[in-house]
């Protein structure tokens, strides 16, 4: 009797196959925008553009004004904030000059809806098609829920300027928002890298100690915009012909160390030092089996080092500092790739 033999592919049930490489390059779009919009942001703060919408529609919201009567609506809504009143000087601000802040505040806006929508309608055909590998789905179900905290609080953060005599949003806030959006970016490409890997990284205590590094300085950046300290000193690099600023510590200790901004400033240039060696470091960890991601990550700090600089001794000229927001940003995905790379089994790095 003839017997016939069934191999165990043959005999397992079909499942539709996973896509790893298009999952990764979906992710690194994403993560295209998510660098396209911190540097949005960036140039919104840098012209104070971020109170000139006081309210939040998020269906509405998608169109600017479209008459000459909507426009001096939002015109009046925005000369009640604190920031008009003290800041937009005798001459106060025109209806022309209202149009350009408010532009970059709606298009920062809607930079957010799409990469919502850039992260949602794609995930959602992949799982239909069961293109997604069971371990990630909880992990793309996060990313996408952390970008629409980010809607949230984005607009906690607007809320903090709207309807009060401060003339800025909450510097707290604001790096609340920022950071968020940095740790989406790591998330993403960290996630790219897993799933154009054989095998899934895990975090090392060096990668988690320099990331910590990282984050401070990250922190004193986003509280030095916020405050708009990088005015405190236009020299480098002493501040204003002195190694160590004056401070006010009458408000007491944790207040100057938050908010004071010539301490901020100092602490920022200083500690960029620090986060230098822990980055030097990291990348010698995994240059030998991935040169690539080594180089990368040199180039972004070094660049991101000349670019501050260049900020504080330009005056914190607008488009100089706009692009060491965005090399930061650049930054931060280096850095995810780096800490992956180091993260994984050394021969399949």
């Amino acid at each position: 009797m003839a017997t016939t033999t069934h191999s165990p592919a043959a005999s397992a049930p079909s499942t539709a196959p996973h896509r790893p490489k298009a999952l990764a390059r979906w992710l690194e779009a994403v993560a295209i925008l998510v660098v396209l919009i911190v540097l949005v942001g960036g140039i919104t703060r840098l012209t104070e553009s971020g109170l000139s919408i006081t309210h939040w529609s998020v269906v509405t919201g998608i169109l600017p004004p479209l008459t000459e009567t909507a426009w001096q609506a939002e015109f009046a809504l925005y000369r009640e904030t604190g920031e008009y009143k003290f800041e937009s000087g005798p001459a106060g601000m025109d209806l022309a000059k209202f149009k350009i802040i408010y532009f970059w505040e709606w298009f920062h806006r809607i930079l957010g809806r799409a990469i919502g929508l850039a992260f949602l309608l794609p995930m959602a055909w992949f799982w239909v098609r069961k293109s997604i590998p069971q371990e990630y789905k909880p992990r793309l179900l996060a990313m996408f829920a952390l970008i629409c905290g980010q809607g949230a609080l984005g607009w906690y953060m607007v809320n903090s300027g709207v309807g009060t005599d401060l003339t800025d949003v909450s510097h707290f806030r604001l790096s609340a928002h920022l950071l968020t959006a940095l740790f989406l970016l790591g998330g993403l490409i960290w996630t790219a890298r897993d799933l154009r890997s054989a095998s899934t990284a895990k975090l090392t205590v060096p990668s988690a100690l320099v990331a910590g590094v990282l984050f401070i300085q990250l922190l004193l950046g986003a509280w030095v915009a916020g405050l708009n300290a990088g005015h405190a000193a236009y020299d480098w690099p002493l501040m204003n012909g002195r190694l160590v600023p004056e401070m006010d510590f009458s408000s007491g200790f944790f207040a100057t160390l938050t908010s004071d901004p010539f301490l901020l400033h100092f602490l920022h240039r200083w500690w960029a030092w620090i986060a230098v060696a822990a980055l030097v470091y990291l990348a010698r960890r995994v240059r030998q089996f991935d040169r690539a991601a080594s180089i990368a990550l040199h180039s972004a700090f070094g660049i991101m080092v000349l670019l501050g600089i260049a900020t504080v001794m330009s005056g914190v000229e607008l488009w100089i500092a706009a692009a060491h927001q965005l090399t930061g940003a650049l930054l931060v995905a280096s850095v995810a790739w780096v800490m992956h790379s180091d993260g994984k089994p050394k021969a399949a790095a």
